[in-house]
């Protein structure tokens, strides 16, 4: 009985500290899945092929990026993978979660640390402040503008102790909510860095709230570089720029003041450590050559297995070891990119923990959550399918860990129209729209665009071609008559207006055969996939409609014809990739299409069954002046330069409201252009093309007035929209 009570008294006592009971009896695994990032798996492949003295194998799981990875994992598809704080958050909240934290990334300098940091606040040791509400009026100096450390963590704790006022002023996007709350809370700071990442807005924000640049080296600037900004800047600022309090971390406290860090000596500096103070959450000061009083720690970045795999870690744990030793010893890239290990960390055993209780330990869930409402404010993406849906869900989720505000919600409609009909009627904020389109919403919708798609190289436009099969005949837009024609959709700018501002020009159409939609299924006569046309909004006879599809497959992967001729994703045939498919497969003579189609989707760049043995060269380009081009010659060989696709949003919001969806936007955009193994928002997700952006998309800008490539476009567009009826 005794026996039995002791037992009991620790598995309460193991929950009460972690939250969850891990009661495992160690058992013995050869073979562990790595769930890695599908652009880090040839670096994964080429470290699991070194030699290690553990006899542990290690096979590399290929997934979209991390957030699919923790799904893999929590579906037993896969057993670790390499995660950050926000990754842990994210795992955190999924439903039914047994995910377990088995082994921490640690600095070699501070092997014995916690935490990767702690977040203090520093102050003259005369100081006279009378408890935390004492920092009003007093000159603050910060590691930068989105920092943990210097921006999140004071923005939180300061909002719960009540010391910071309303943060969710209807009128003001969440960053300027905060700068006004730090700008009206102290007289002079310096908090560095892009406030917005639209150049306008980020210079119209310095302007308005310039005190929280006064005590910068630069505060014109306000911008990296800059000797007061970052962690030991802060405390150059405290110490030799007039601050009076420094938000920093523990570590570079100890550094500036010349006192011992981790296992290294104290090293002599010209600052005197007795002239400083730690000031605590609950008003107190202590000495900053003792124990510090923390306000945060970010918790350091490990692996994160399930509880199944976590009764076998041991071997694992002995096998990371083994390849940081080999990795290090060769300078091996995989070391860095897929382990997340360097020069200056080893992995590091700990008590296994749930993730949501590693991130509580550390008082890190609410500077991950961060919010300020009520009212909560949400950017509202409508979306026409559950495939661009489920993107959406998960964007929102990744965006949100990633201290991207305001937070992304989704609203599904059944079709583009249904969307813009509801962006016009204020239940829903954006959708991403080509160029055609794009006129169609401020037409008729009052909407308008506000922020771009880029393209690499090209910048913002791209080129609408003609594909043929080489192996074909046709050498010219005449010669396409009565043949089989394979569009993106129905008012879209390759796939439907440009083609068909080529043959009215080319006088192949007559101007006046209207409806122009008949008018192409009569050219085209050999059958059509113009996915959209079955909308009634177009009122075509259901003889035209019925011709429009006849190519058209529905779920073809599912032989499912219900969605047959949609404009969204359930129609396997549209979009770019869906039309160029419909060449390959569906019996179409021509695909109209962008330029990087093919070189997307051939070449072993696309691996989906009816792709993966294309090769770009079997298609070529069909000139509108006659002859043909080899797929790459887009830019002497296309029917219309186009513009990019846009984002577009009611035209009755403010401009406050603007900016907040630019900023997030152009934010997410930036984010995930450098590390798309966090969250891949361009490129294909789950098997399916386009969704929210272009795949071919390489980053997003804010656009405010019209292009000159629109203006160009205009002219197509008043050609195509001449015969409404």
């Amino acid at each position: 009985m005794k026996l039995l009570a002791l037992i009991f008294v620790v598995a309460v006592t193991a929950q009460a500290v972690t939250g969850r009971v891990w009661r495992y009896r160690r058992s013995a695994r050869n073979e562990y899945k790595m769930c890695v990032p599908e652009d880090l798996l040839d670096l994964c492949k080429q470290m699991v092929a070194e030699e290690t003295k553990s006899t542990a194998k290690i096979v590399c799981f290929p997934a979209r990026d991390r957030l699919e990875c923790i799904e893999k994992i929590k579906d037993r598809e896969a057993d670790f993978l390499t995660v950050d704080p926000e990754d842990m958050y994210i795992a955190s909240k999924v439903p039914d979660e047994d995910f377990a934290v088995f082994e921490e990334i640690r600095t070699k300098e501070e092997p014995e640390a916690e935490f990767r940091y702690e977040a203090v606040v520093v102050v003259h040791k005369d100081l006279d402040i009378n408890g935390i509400q004492g920092l009003k009026g007093l000159n603050s100096c910060h590691t930068g503008v989105g920092r943990n450390v210097g921006y999140k963590v004071p923005l939180t704790k300061l909002k719960q102790m009540g010391v910071i006022g309303n943060l969710a002023d209807p009128e003001l996007s969440p960053r300027e909510n905060e700068l006004k709350a730090f700008s009206t809370l102290f007289n002079k700071a310096c908090i560095v860095g892009k406030w917005s990442p639209d150049p306008k807005i980020n210079l119209k924000l310095k302007k308005k709230y310039s005190n929280l640049c006064e005590l910068c080296e630069h505060p014109d600037i306000c911008d990296y570089p800059d000797n007061f900004s970052g962690y030991d800047g802060a405390l150059r600022c405290l110490a030799h720029n007039g601050g009076q309090v420094a938000w920093t971390k523990v570590i570079y406290v100890r550094k500036f003041f010349g006192l011992p860090v981790g296992i290294s000596p104290a090293r002599p500096t010209n600052e005197n450590p007795a002239d400083y103070a730690y000031l605590c959450p609950d008003g107190s000061k202590v000495p900053v050559t003792g124990p510090p009083c923390r306000w945060a720690a970010r918790p350091w970045q490990g692996y994160m297995t399930n509880a199944a795999i976590a009764k076998t870690v041991d071997e694992l744990r002995k096998k990371i070891e083994n390849l940081n030793t080999v990795g290090a010893q060769h300078h091996a890239p995989w070391l860095e990119k897929v382990l997340e290990l360097n020069d200056k960390t080893a992995p590091r055993e700990n008590k296994i923990i749930s993730p949501g209780d590693y991130l509580d330990k550390a008082n890190y869930t609410d500077v991950v959550e961060r919010d300020y409402g009520p009212p909560f404010k949400t950017i509202r993406f409508c979306v026409t399918s559950k495939d661009e849906e489920d993107k959406c869900r998960a964007l929102s989720k990744a965006a949100f860990s990633r201290n991207i505000r305001p937070r992304f919600d989704c609203i599904l409609e059944k079709n583009v129209y249904a969307c813009l009909n509801t962006i016009r009627d204020n239940g829903a904020d954006i959708i991403t729209l080509d160029g055609g389109l794009v006129d169609l919403a401020q037409r008729e919708y009052n909407l308008k665009p506000i922020v771009a798609e880029q393209y690499g190289p090209l910048g913002g436009s791209y080129y609408a071609v003609a594909v043929v099969k080489k192996g074909s005949s046709y050498q010219s837009l005449s010669d396409l008559k009565g043949a089989k024609s394979c569009h993106t959709g129905i008012g879209r700018t390759a796939g439907y207006n440009a083609p068909l501002y080529q043959l009215l020009k080319n006088n192949l159409i007559e101007k006046t055969n209207c409806p122009y939609p008949k008018a192409l299924s009569e050219y085209f006569s050999g059958g059509n996939c113009l996915p959209g046309s079955k909308d009634t909004r177009f009122k075509l006879s259901k003889e035209v409609t019925e011709k429009l599809c006849s190519l058209c497959g529905g779920n073809v992967d599912k032989s499912d014809l219900s969605t047959k001729c949609n404009f969204d994703s359930t129609e396997a045939y549209s979009g770019y990739t869906g039309a160029f498919r419909c060449l390959v497969e569906g019996g179409g003579d021509v695909a109209f299409v962008k330029h990087v189609t093919v070189p997307g989707n051939t070449d072993g760049n696309n691996k989906d069954a009816w792709a993966v043995n294309l090769k770009s060269s079997d298609y070529e380009l069909l000139c509108p002046e006659g002859g043909r081009a080899k797929a790459d010659e887009f830019a002497k060989c296309n029917l219309v330069h186009a513009p990019p696709h846009m984002v577009v949003t009611g035209n009755l919001k403010t401009e406050a409201e603007i900016d907040e969806i630019r900023n997030a936007l152009i934010s997410a955009s930036k984010l995930y252009t450098d590390r798309p193994d966090y969250f891949k928002l361009f490129g294909s997700f789950n098997g399916k093309k386009d969704l929210l952006f272009k795949d071919s998309t390489t980053g997003l800008v804010s656009i405010s007035g019209e292009s000159e490539i629109q203006k160009e476009y205009s002219q197509v567009l008043s050609t195509v929209n001449a015969c409404s009826s």
